[in-house]
C-alpha cells in the first residue's frame, strides 16, 4: 500500500523521467514532491542540480550552489559516515547552518552515483513518507546511470577530463592530448600528485572549505580535486614533504606521494597503487606516520597482497612464528633482520638492541634444532619472504618501519 501511495504522489517525476529524462527537470519534481530544498551530487561532490523552497536562505546551501560543488569538509563526512558507506540514507548535522539534512546515496545497478542532500526545513522530512523517498532514489539514480552512459558527452571541465582519465575513460594518449588541447593541461607538467584520504580526516571547520583554501594556498598550481572521496593536487618540481606537516597536524590527514609523473595520460597506473597506499596507512594498526612516499611502502604494499598466500610461509617459519607468540621469544624478528642484513650479526644486533651472545645463540638454535637452511644460500630468500609474511601477519607495518 506504502509503495502505491507513494507512486501516486510521484506521478509527475515518474512522467517526466519517462517522457523527458532530465536531470534538472527531475530535481524540481523531487523537491516540489517532498517540498524540500535539496541538492543532486555526483559520486565527486560536484552539484549536477538543486531545489530552493520560496523563502528558503541558508548560507552553506547558497555557497555550495556558487561553488557547484559541496566543501571538502562535508565530503569528509560523507565518506567517513558507516550508513551512507554501506548504501542506507542518514541525517547529519552540519556546522554554520540550523538546518540538518538527510544524506543518501543515489545507487542504480549496483553502482553509487552520487549523493541526494535534503535540507530538513523545521523536521519536516519526518513527514515524507520512505516510499517517497525510495521512489525519488531511484527515479534520480537511474537518471544518473542513463546520463553516465552518454559517452558523447563533452567535457566542460579539465577536472572532468582528469576524473574521466583515472576512471579508464581514454582509449589512447592522443584521445587524451585532444581532449585536453584547451585546457591548462596542454602544457602541463607535474613531478607528482598527493592522494590525501579523508577518512581520517577532522576539522571544526564544517561549514568552511578551509581544506581547499590551505592546500591552494600552500601548493602553488596544485589543482585539487576531489575524486572517489579523497583529494587529489599535483605536486611540481622541488616539492618538499614537509610542507604537509602542519597540515597533516592540524586536519589529522593521511597523505600518499605518487611515484614520479612521466606523462599525465599515466595517472591511472600511478593511482593505485597510491590509493593501495593510503589503504595500508589508514589501517587501525598503522602508527609509523602520516605522509608517506608510494615507494617507500612498496615492499609492505607487496606483502599485503600475499597476507593469504599462506602456502609462501613454510612449516620451520610458522613454528617459530607460535614459538615466539607462545614463549615471548624473538626468532622470526632475528631471522628477518639477519637475512635482510646479509646475515650481518652487528646489523642484527644493532637492530635488535641485543647482545652478539644472545643472537648466536638464536641462530644455532634455528639452524640446528629447528631445521631452518641457514647455511643453504638458495633458500634465503624464500626464509625472507616467508618470515617478511609471518611478521607482517603479527605485528603490523609499523615493524617494517620503525627503523626506516
Amino acid at each position: 500500500m506504502e509503495e502505491r501511495l507513494a507512486l501516486q504522489e510521484a506521478s509527475a517525476l515518474l512522467a517526466d523521467f519517462f517522457e523527458k529524462g532530465d536531470l534538472k527537470q527531475l530535481t524540481q519534481d523531487a523537491g516540489t514532491l517532498m517540498d524540500c530544498p535539496l541538492l543532486v551530487l555526483d559520486d565527486t561532490f560536484h552539484i549536477l542540480a538543486h531545489y530552493k523552497t520560496d523563502g528558503f536562505a541558508d548560507p552553506l546551501f547558497d555557497k555550495a550552489v556558487q561553488l557547484g560543488q559541496i566543501t571538502y569538509e562535508a565530503g569528509a563526512i560523507i565518506s567517513k559516515n558507516a550508513r551512507i558507506s554501506a548504501g542506507q540514507p542518514d541525517y547529519i548535522d552540519l556546522a554554520g547552518t540550523p538546518f540538518r539534512r538527510r544524506f543518501a546515496p543515489l545507487v542504480s545497478a549496483g553502482v553509487r552515483h552520487g549523493y541526494l542532500i535534503c535540507v530538513d526545513l523545521d523536521e519536516h522530512l519526518q513527514t515524507v513518507s520512505e516510499g517517497v523517498f525510495r521512489t525519488v532514489e531511484t527515479v534520480l539514480a537511474k537518471q544518473l546511470l542513463m546520463e553516465a552512459g552518454q559517452q558523447e558527452r563533452p567535457f566542460e571541465t579539465a577536472e572532468e577530463i582528469l576524473m574521466h582519465l583515472l576512471d579508464g575513460g581514454f582509449s589512447s594518449a592522443a584521445y587524451f592530448r585532444l581532449q585536453t588541447a584547451e585546457t591548462y593541461l596542454a602544457d602541463f607538467h607535474p613531478e607528482a600528485f598527493a592522494l590525501i584520504d579523508l577518512m581520517t580526516y577532522h576539522t571544526v571547520y564544517t561549514g568552511k572549505d578551509t581544506l581547499k583554501d590551505e592546500l591552494t594556498y600552500r601548493f602553488y598550481a596544485s589543482h585539487p580535486f576531489l575524486y572517489k572521496g579523497d583529494v587529489l593536487l599535483f605536486l611540481h618540481k622541488g616539492y618538499n614533504i614537509a610542507d604537509f606537516d602542519a597540515l597533516v597536524s592540524e586536519f589529522h590527514l593521511k597523505v600518499a606521494i605518487s611515484d614520479p609523473i612521466g606523462a599525465l595520460f599515466d595517472l591511472p597506473a600511478l593511482y593505485r597503487p597510491a590509493r593501495e597506499a593510503l589503504d595500508l596507512m589508514t589501517e587501525t594498526s598503522f602508527h609509523s606516520g602520516s605522509v608517506f612516499q608510494v615507494s617507500q611502502l612498496k615492499p609492505l604494499l607487496l606483502l599485503s597482497s600475499l597476507q593469504t598466500r599462506s602456502d609462501l610461509v613454510s612449516e620451520r617459519i610458522r613454528f617459530l612464528s607460535v614459538c615466539d607468540r607462545e614463549k615471548g621469544s624473538q626468532y622470526c624478528e632475528t631471522l628477518y633482520h639477519y637475512l635482510s642484513s646479509g646475515r650481518s650479526l652487528k646489523e642484527t644486533c644493532a637492530a635488535l638492541f641485543t647482545h652478539r651472545n644472545t643472537i648466536l645463540y638464536r641462530i644455532h638454535k634455528m639452524r640446528d634444532e629447528y631445521g631452518v637452511p641457514l647455511d643453504d644460500p638458495s633458500a634465503h630468500l624464500e626464509l625472507l619472504l616467508g618470515v617478511s609474511l609471518a611478521l607482517f601477519r603479527t605485528k603490523g607495518a609499523d615493524f617494517f618501519l620503525k627503523k626506516a
